[in-house]
């Protein structure tokens, strides 16, 4: 008698996430932005210059757009051409190219075809 095995499809979304609401990737840039938040608002606002509200404050919303860069997608647009090109793509993926591009020294040239400047 031959037994076959079965996979049974369960519900895997969210086992991969941290409190809820971070991805591994989004809890990372989270807090790698909040590092950058406490060097550049918390230490010298803050602790230097006696407003450690303010400082927490500068420290938040650098958490804050490091959990929107890595969670949010770029918007498809037909209206501009770089939402036409990068619609629906992560925006840290967006980034990190736009990087990799930039540290290579690459250069993009455009030839105009035709004698008239008007084309």
């Amino acid at each position: 008698m031959a037994r076959y095995a079965y996979t049974i499809p369960r519900n895997t979304k969210g086992e991969g996430r941290i409190l809820l609401i971070f991805t591994k990737k989004s809890f990372l840039w989270t807090i790698v932005f909040t590092a950058i938040g406490l060097i550049v608002g918390y230490l010298p606002i803050g602790y230097f210059m006696k407003h450690p509200f303010i400082g927490v404050a500068v420290t938040v919303v650098f958490s804050l757009i490091g959990f929107l860069i890595s969670t949010l997608k770029m918007p498809y647009s037909n209206n501009f051409d770089i939402f036409r090109k990068t619609g629906g793509e992560n925006i840290d993926e967006i980034f990190a190219r736009y990087i990799r591009f930039r540290k290579q020294h690459n250069r993009i040239y455009v030839y105009h075809k035709g004698g008239d400047d008007n084309e």
